[in-house]
């Protein structure tokens, strides 16, 4: 006879909140155990179902459990916040995962392997540091600017500025140690930022889905690796446009009866996944611009921007790239181009 036990666990730092039903809309047992103490529990627990919000060491937490027997389900926070009723306790968080999880249409989150995980943490470190290298520059600029030094548009451009600014001492004395710290802090970055990347595609060459990844237009290694550790397995999406929608690159709707109104995008889904695609498409309109022949891909892509403008275009280009990314990563083949096509990107390489 199989086990319909369903165990809530509401994840925190220290302290786990956790409610087992067995019958639907009742709550059996609770406990309040420590992180060790909810590790060896449900080590003694037979197989059930365990409920968690995909959040902080969710993940972690789902692998390990798995490998002791039990299905485990990981929800979007943002749709289980809706059951919480009155005030938010570690106690209604567990009821408000029971309840949500009788609810068929939130889509659950995979479980993410450990490679996916890895990719992820590579991602995200990149990111930081991209972003902290950014806020340095930015630093640097709005310092000289009020010593008369405005510096030029582009990343490259503020180093040798600043270098040039201390050796003509166009800046105090008194800067010259910081200057040299923040520049040196920002090369430091940059190198940071190299790792990462060599990191991620020696994790991808691994991969045999990477290779038909970077066949699709505007798909890269970040978006490629970004796509790996995020999706997983496409095949849990029916469609390309499922996967589209997944990412937020289809319109938001409000219809009511015999009216139909479709906005702007819907924006849900991962962010960053979601940018990368837009980023990748905006380089493919770029290129397809400066040539004088190009495929049916990027010449439809230019006649909606002719008709629609730049940016619609861009977000349309975004999911049909999407789409195509699904179907070459179900049926295991590459993107293929025209002959033609082919010969101008390996000329312009």
């Amino acid at each position: 006879m199989k086990d319909h036990t369903t165990i809530a666990v509401d994840i925190a730092k220290s302290v786990f909140e956790i409610a087992v039903s067995v019958e639907p809309g009742r709550v059996r047992e609770r406990q309040r155990l420590s992180r060790p103490q909810t590790i060896r529990w449900f080590a003694n627990r037979p197989a059930s179902t365990v409920v968690m919000e995909a959040c902080g060491s969710a993940h972690h937490l789902g692998r390990l459990f798995e490998s002791y027997g039990h299905r485990v389900v990981l929800l979007p926070p943002a749709q289980v916040r809706r059951y919480v009723l009155r005030n938010k306790t570690d106690r209604t968080d567990t009821t408000a995962l029971l309840e949500a999880h009788r609810n068929e249409d939130i889509v659950a989150v995979p479980v993410k392997t450990i490679h996916q995980q890895s990719l992820s943490a590579m991602h995200r470190l990149r990111t930081a540091w991209k972003e902290t290298r950014t806020a340095r520059l930015n630093a640097l600029r709005g310092v000289l600017r009020e010593f008369g030094i405005v510096i030029a548009v582009g990343a490259t451009k503020v180093l040798p500025a600043v270098a040039e600014a201390i050796s003509k001492e166009e800046v105090p004395e008194a800067l010259h140690a910081l200057l040299i710290a923040a520049t040196a802090e920002i090369r430091e970055l940059e190198e940071r930022i190299g790792k990462a990347e060599r990191g991620l595609e020696i994790q991808a060459e691994a991969l045999p889905a990477y290779g038909r990844l970077l066949s699709v237009p505007g798909i890269g290694l970040l978006t490629a690796t970004a796509l790996m550790a995020s999706i997983g397995d496409p095949t849990r999406f029916r469609s390309g446009r499922r996967l589209a929608a997944f990412l937020g690159l289809v319109p938001r709707e409000h219809s009511s009866g015999d009216r139909r109104f479709l906005g702007s995008i819907s924006k849900r889904g991962d962010p960053y996944l979601r940018t990368l695609l837009t980023h990748g498409a905006r380089s493919v309109l770029l290129a397809a611009g400066r040539r004088k022949q190009n495929d049916r891909l990027r010449t439809w892509a230019l006649e909606l921007t002719r008709r629609r403008g730049h940016n619609r275009a861009t977000i349309a280009l975004a999911n049909k790239m999407t789409r195509i990314v699904w179907a070459v990563w179900c049926r295991n083949t590459p993107y293929i181009t025209t002959p033609l096509t082919r010969a101008m990107d390996a000329a312009a390489q």
